[in-house]
């Protein structure tokens, strides 16, 4: 038993040496591959839509104010400027959206420093000339006088832009959206709307739908609860047949906002139930700080908590964990293609998510029809724009404000608080859940064996439909 033993213990190190080994040049030529294809994009953009289109690998800032947003600096942070009918807020942005390490940066970024150290004389002295002649030295609030014309009244409220990207899907489905004079998310809803004693509110995933839930668990309730409950299951901004802005950075703010402008708002929503998967539980979590007294339960379904140690930063942390850098396992490469590479990630979505029509036709035929088609829209029907800066700016943006979220539902919000995850979840491991038990030790925790990311709600939605009913029935008692 000790040979066999030591035996396992060899072939596992030997096993995640070679990993390393492999994942080091494979993630190097992608590094070079990113690099190039960051100019052939700017030519392309530039001959197809007759602009150049900054990126975030040239300059984060550019990206950023191209879109006509606001950028400033605080406390070393970088934020957005952000106007609302009574007050002007600041709002975060990540910075692995214009950080993330890798070789080809390293180099990049020595040789702007080999260039900024020999042109520092002559930058030294124009910077002191332009002291003299404004007789100050410098702003601890400093902007573009965009925002003057913003305060004044001149910039109203940024619409929606309704125009794809020639990179993006152009297709009716995807852009059902465009035909409507509502700037509202996609909302599917059920239930009695004048009866209704309590809502529940759907929030689905990274790269998925609101078909997740109403091809699931929606048609597998019971004739008690769909008399009971209003059910809103909605596309998130960017995904599905919601909107998908060109010019927004997906954050925080403006899909909180959406949520409540497209649910809360219109159906006078004041006492609900909150169902999140994945991403969405931080979505879910922010909410219910945001409406501490309206929420009566939240249903966790793989939860992405990684606890950041104090010595690291929280958004780089957490881009780390979700996406290592490594080629096995082969979810975690994908992840890591999706969250490292801006041109890369690019390539993919318009290689699959432009021509969907064309893969969706593909899997139906070799299946015989037997694939499970909402998946594949819950995959295909995004932008590159909506899952780059939604990937960065939810999953590693909010890294340094989940703590205070737990926090506040345990010590705040008297809601039942219950998590469901897959044991063989190899997107968020079982650890995650127990990370959010150890912040809110109310929180029931049910790990389903044999059970994965998807399969968690996919192939068990009769017992899950069960599962939802009596924890709101519980709550509601």
């Amino acid at each position: 038993m000790a040979v066999i033993g030591k035996s396992k213990s060899v072939l596992i190190l030997t096993g995640r040496v070679i990993n390393e080994a492999v994942s080091f040049i494979v993630f190097s030529v992608l590094d070079l591959i990113d690099f190039l294809l960051c100019y052939v994009y700017k030519l392309a953009d530039f001959f197809i839509e007759a602009e150049w289109k900054p990126c975030y690998c040239s300059s984060g800032k550019e990206a950023i104010t191209s879109s006509g947003k606001i950028l400033v600096s605080e406390q070393g942070e970088s934020k957005i400027v952000c106007l609302s009918s009574t007050k002007v807020q600041l709002e975060e942005i990540s910075d692995t959206l214009y950080t993330r390490p890798s070789l080809v940066s390293e180099v990049s970024n020595l040789t702007v420093t080999e260039l900024k150290r020999l042109k520092v004389d002559r930058t030294f002295v124009q910077s002191c000339e332009k002291v003299k002649k404004g007789g100050t030295v410098r702003s601890t609030f400093t902007v573009n006088s965009s925002i003057v014309d913003m305060l004044q009244g001149k910039i109203g409220k940024q619409l929606l832009h309704p125009i794809p990207r020639w990179s993006d899907c152009d297709c009716s489905f995807c852009n059902s959206w465009t035909s409507s004079c509502k700037e509202t998310l996609f909302v599917r809803a059920e239930g009695p709307r004048d009866k209704a004693r309590e809502d529940v509110l759907f929030i689905h995933g990274f790269i998925s739908s609101s078909a997740f839930w109403t091809e699931t668990v929606f048609p597998n309730f019971s004739s008690v609860a769909k008399s009971t409950y209003r059910l809103f299951a909605i596309d998130l901004l960017g995904f599905g047949r919601s909107p998908k802005p060109t010019d927004s950075l997906y954050t925080l703010r403006e899909h909180l906002d959406m949520i409540e402008r497209s649910v809360l708002e219109p159906n006078q929503v004041e006492s609900f139930h909150i169902v999140a998967h994945s991403l969405g539980c931080i979505l879910a979590l922010a909410l219910a700080v945001k409406h501490p007294g309206y929420v009566k339960s939240l249903t966790l379904l793989a939860p992405p908590y990684f606890p950041v140690p104090k010595s690291e930063q929280a958004t780089q942390y957490m881009m780390r964990r979700i996406a290592p850098r490594r080629v096995w396992p082969l979810i975690g490469f994908g992840a890591s293609m999706a969250c490292w590479y801006e041109h890369i990630s690019r390539t993919i979505c318009l290689l699959i998510c432009k021509n969907h029509r064309l893969w969706e036709f593909l899997a139906k035929l070799v299946t015989r029809n037997r694939i499970r088609t909402f998946l594949l829209e819950g995959f295909f029907c995004h932008t590159h724009n909506a899952a780059w800066h939604t990937l960065h700016n939810i999953i590693c943006g909010t890294a340094s404000k989940i703590d205070t979220y737990l926090d506040q539902v345990r010590d705040q919000l008297k809601c039942e608080v219950t998590i469901f995850h897959g044991k063989d979840d190899e997107v968020i491991p079982v650890e995650c859940s127990y990370n959010v038990q150890s912040k809110i030790p109310r929180a029931r925790i049910k790990v389903i064996e044999k059970k994965d990311h998807i399969t968690i709600v996919v192939g068990r939605q009769k017992a899950f439909a069960r599962e939802l009913e009596e924890i709101w029935r519980n709550s509601s008692g």
